[in-house]
């Protein structure tokens, strides 16, 4: 019989909030599931290895991708399911599996939907689900982060893409699987178990999420007009033909930089370092999908 967990950041919402959610599991048969609620996605973790401990084999976890990954993170490999309830600004890995913006909708999918093994990556030692990134991406992650999320929503990348154009690239030596693969100036370093950005931008138009790879691009955009460029192949889904984007795939990526530099996974910004060390790990989670989704 399955055992129902919730993990909910209380800060977020959606529909008709976390009573809702509580009232569609109590008339789907599950009145007493575990709950816990977190102030803070860092706070997670902790609860949602409780949660598997304590023997739930379907895991709620209603959210923001914060939230998400870091859920993701403590319990890949532990034989849980999780069921994404996306709460959040840009649902990242809700868009990558095609889940529904919607409370009922996404209920439905965690009780009665597909099953589906995904890979995850891991850098510097913490899973992501969707993209990691240093340089631009992670500036526009962390100058967002907070009041300029909460005041402007999805508008807040807006503003601060703006001013992560600007700022300087760093060099970068990128190894790929042992060899060398990327030396020079890169505004952004990109690594990616699936494909689709914020605001269904298409950075790897051809990634699989459960093919044991990593996508892995090196932006030498500098400035706003190349970056401005790269953004239009993006939006056309073309960033693979963009001039300013290298790409390739591996399983184990090594990246070094001149000076720390930010970056972030699937969205929250993380301390300035100048080396990353990135893997994938093959079907590590099973994750809650509409019947025959594929990404």
């Amino acid at each position: 019989m399955t055992s129902v967990a919730v993990v909910a950041h209380r800060r977020k919402t959606l529909g008709g909030g976390l009573p809702e959610l509580r009232r569609r599991l109590d008339e789907a048969g599950f009145s007493e599931p575990a709950w816990y609620e977190v102030q803070r996605s860092r706070q997670a973790p902790k609860l949602a290895r409780k949660a598997v401990d304590d023997g739930a084999d379907l895991l709620f976890v209603w959210g923001g991708d914060g939230t998400v990954q870091r859920c993701i993170d403590a319990v890949a490999g532990s034989g849980v399911t999780i069921a994404v309830v996306p709460a959040g600004t840009a649902n990242l890995l809700a868009t990558n599996l095609g889940l529904p913006i919607d409370l009922r909708g996404a209920v439905e999918i965690g009780l009665h939907g597909g099953r589906r093994r995904i890979d995850v990556g891991v850098v510097n030692g913490e899973r992501f689900a969707v993209m990691a990134g240093a340089g631009f991406d992670a500036i526009m992650m962390k100058d967002t982060d907070g009041t300029l999320k909460d005041r402007f929503g999805r508008l807040g990348y807006v503003v601060s893409g703006a001013r992560a154009a600007r700022a300087p690239a760093p060099k970068v030596r990128v190894k790929v699987d042992g060899k060398m693969w990327f030396k020079g100036r890169a505004g952004c370093v990109l690594l990616g178990s699936m494909g689709t950005l914020a605001g269904g931008l298409k950075a790897f138009p051809d990634a699989r999420a459960d093919d044991g790879l990593l996508e892995i691009a090196a932006v030498t955009a500098q400035g706003p007009l190349d970056w401005a460029r790269v953004l239009g192949r993006l939006a056309t889904g073309h960033a693979d033909r963009s001039p300013l984007a290298r790409m390739t795939r591996g399983r184990e990526v090594d990246v070094r930089f001149d000076r720390k530099t930010v970056y972030e996974l699937d969205g929250g910004a993380r301390p300035p370092v100048r080396r990353l060390r990135a893997q994938v790990e093959p079907g590590a989670i099973t994750v809650c999908v509409a019947d025959g989704a594929r990404s």
